[in-house]
């Protein structure tokens, strides 16, 4: 037990955090590859079923490291396809039965400013964050019953995801 707690308390600690990234991007460089840590500011959680039968939460966070929103001109109007970064889903402590997964969508705070603001932009914050979801595995959400939890702000994310970017003259 004074192993684990003590492997707890090193993993919480913020300056070890910080070694670690820094020892992580340093093996990476080596690789020819940028790695850019994305710690995620709370932002609001989208509440839906996966398969139609399991709960499942998405938490809409904001890092400035994510591209800004901006319009693009088209008949009719601007569309406005906001970039978002993808964490891989995980498990989390539900109340009995079988965990709920939760997918963290990583936006830019402007975009999650502008969902404050005119309900149809977080329409479409949320709808980008049930297809980023959707997209690479196939996973089926219910998009008809998801909700924003009113109240609850997106919980800290345990592990930072990264965001990888070749290096001019790396490996391939």
């Amino acid at each position: 037990r004074a192993l684990f707690a003590e492997y707890a308390a090193e993993l919480a600690d913020p300056e070890q955090r910080k070694l670690y990234e820094e020892e992580v991007a340093a093996l990476e460089r080596e690789r020819g590859v940028e790695v850019r840590f994305v710690h995620p500011e709370a932002g609001y959680v989208l509440r839906t079923s996966q398969a139609g039968s399991r709960r499942c939460y998405l938490n809409v966070c904001s890092n400035p490291q994510v591209g800004a929103p901006q319009a693009r001109p088209e008949p009719g109007g601007h569309r406005w396809p906001p970039p978002y970064s993808l964490a891989p889903g995980r498990e989390e402590l539900g109340r009995g039965g079988r965990p709920p997964p939760v997918y963290d969508v990583v936006f830019h705070p402007a975009a999650l400013r502008l969902a404050a603001r005119p309900p149809r932009f977080r329409r479409l914050l949320s709808d980008t964050a049930l297809e980023a979801v959707e997209r690479p595995p196939p996973v089926q959400l219910d998009r008809t019953n998801a909700t924003v939890l009113r109240g609850t702000k997106s919980p800290p994310v345990p592990q930072a995801p990264v965001i990888r970017t070749p290096l001019p003259g790396g490996p391939p």
